[in-house]
């Protein structure tokens, strides 16, 4: 109770206005009375450790859903509030296979890009966070407020804010270090040059993450945000391999350094991809002669992109081998 109450007499913001410092301790304490509701210290064991890494990492967090979810392998996605029909499904496209692939969706639950991104993670069964800009108790925006119990769900919605912490513009620049923070890297999907999507690039790069970026066409407008990162050093991305193939080894990594509650995920396995059946006939397919990329294709009737991605994921589990003249062979399972 008293880390509790430190982190309220420290966490006032602009806007939020409470009786009393007990009615709001009380106040807390009968939300965190839920079982799905939750209050993570700086430097307590459950405290994403990416976060805590920051200088200006929260002193406290409150989580609804899953807790264990702010400390997975995550990416964030963001862009645009009004994206165009296409950036709306290329981010929903990307945050489902990635999601697929067991990287946590991370982003802001904002109508547009963020929005499109949990739904792609959702839809995939895929785990999915999002970092608020208001206290959890409030519904923002309020078209999201079915979106927002799907995440809790699917994963967690965190705030650094108390409740009853109103919308306020100085909130939601604070709120995109989170989204940076919780994440090994940021991809950005339509963006003006002005923007939030744009300030959470920044200030990923500021803390060593990866940046990322989605091309555009000259006369789109929302793509302007994008090739400026992209001039700026951010990494081209056009497919979701792509991200991949960058942060699948650093994922691994984290995954076997973080201790993750069993009942969320395996330690041993939080970055692994089930071995679906999809998965099972390329295996079958592959068997243990190399074979070629168009040679799998013939054997399974699988699509050019989908065996791409598998073979990607499949030799980043160390299922396979890639040979010499774009070959791949299945390695001999140990024993």
């Amino acid at each position: 109770m008293e880390e509790l109450k430190t982190w309220l007499a420290l966490a006032r913001v602009p806007g939020f206005h409470a009786a009393s410092q007990d009615s709001l301790l009380e106040r807390h304490l009968r939300w965190l009375e839920h079982p799905a509701h939750h209050f993570l210290r700086r430097g307590s064991p459950g405290y994403p450790p990416l976060l805590s890494n920051l200088p200006d990492a929260p002193t406290g967090l409150l989580v609804r859903g899953d807790p264990n979810a702010l400390s997975l392998p995550q990416l964030a996605i963001v862009g645009s509030r009004n994206p165009t029909p296409a950036g709306h499904d290329i981010a929903r496209q990307f945050a489902a296979q990635l999601a697929r692939s067991g990287l946590t969706i991370t982003s802001g639950l904002a109508i547009g890009i963020d929005a499109a991104a949990h739904r792609g993670a959702i839809e995939e069964g895929g785990k999915t966070v999002a970092v608020c800009g208001t206290g959890l108790d409030i519904d923002y925006p309020r078209a999201n407020a079915a979106l927002s119990e799907e995440v809790a769900s699917s994963g967690a919605l965190v705030s650094e804010f108390p409740l009853g912490t109103p919308a306020s513009k100085s909130n939601f620049p604070r709120r995109n270090r989170i989204i940076s923070g919780l994440s090994l890297g940021t991809l950005v999907v339509e963006a003006a040059v002005r923007s939030g999507s744009l300030i959470t690039a920044r200030l990923a790069g500021e803390q060593g993450r990866e940046v990322f970026a989605v091309p555009g066409s000259i006369r789109n407008p929302l793509a302007r945000g994008c090739h400026k990162l992209i001039r700026d050093g951010a990494q081209l991305v056009e497919t979701p391999e792509d991200i991949f193939a960058q942060l699948g080894p650093l994922a691994a990594t984290l995954a076997l350094a973080t201790p993750v509650a069993t009942e969320t995920a395996d330690s041993a396995a939080v970055f692994s991809p089930a071995l679906d059946k999809g998965y099972e006939i390329l295996l079958d397919a592959l068997g243990f002669e190399p074979a070629s990329v168009d040679v799998l294709i013939a054997r399974t009737g699988l699509k050019a992109d989908e065996v791409a991605s598998m073979l990607l994921i499949l030799e980043l589990e160390a299922c396979i081998d890639a040979c010499p003249g774009g070959l791949y062979v299945r390695r001999p399972v140990p024993g």
